[in-house]
């Protein structure tokens, strides 16, 4: 990382109804990168869907977040916020694919922790194969790996996982703070 990287301020806004179209394609586009890695195309479709994505910001509780670098949009994350029990979930996060590998995803996830100072436990999920997630949620940000859900072993608190190629799992994390 280069000095002026380092020093780069990285903030969360709130997204807007009209940035939801472009926080959908560049959230799709980063995601696929690792899909075409494992399998060479994305398939008929965009993963995740766009009736996934646009679920995930219609859900309950469900705060849909613009990263900023120094003011300029970079990546997305939509964070559902549970007041009560104060255990979150981090549903979606992304940094934009001409981005990747400059610290943005280390200083949006702090930046996010300092949003919600009162959570007591974080929870995501990121397909078995996506190696570059795996390491960033456990080596970067203090996650731990606590469940593998399968097909013989679903998860139960969501039904319907997006459809990956290979169908091969995906991983449950957890953050107790």
């Amino acid at each position: 990382m280069t000095p002026s990287q380092n020093k780069s301020r990285v903030a969360l806004d709130i997204a807007q109804e009209t940035d939801l179209p472009r926080f959908r394609k560049d959230l799709q586009a980063a995601f696929a990168i690792a899909v075409v890695e494992k399998y060479g195309s994305v398939g008929d479709g965009a993963i995740p869907s766009d009736a996934d994505v646009t679920a995930s910001f219609e859900a309950p509780n469900a705060v849909v977040h613009r990263i900023l670098e120094d003011g300029r949009w970079v990546g997305g994350a939509v964070v559902s916020i549970d007041a009560g029990t104060q255990h979150n979930a981090l549903e979606l996060f992304f940094v934009r694919a001409d981005e990747i590998g400059r610290g943005i995803g280390r200083k949006a996830w702090e930046a996010i922790e300092q949003r919600y100072p009162d959570t007591k436990v974080w929870t995501t999920h990121t397909p078995y194969f996506e190696k570059r997630n795996i390491h960033f949620y456990v080596n970067v940000c203090g996650f731990s790996i606590v469940e593998y859900y399968t097909a013989r072993h679903p998860d139960p608190n969501h039904a319907h996982e997006p459809d990956l190629p290979g169908d091969d799992g995906m991983f449950r994390f957890e953050k107790r703070v």
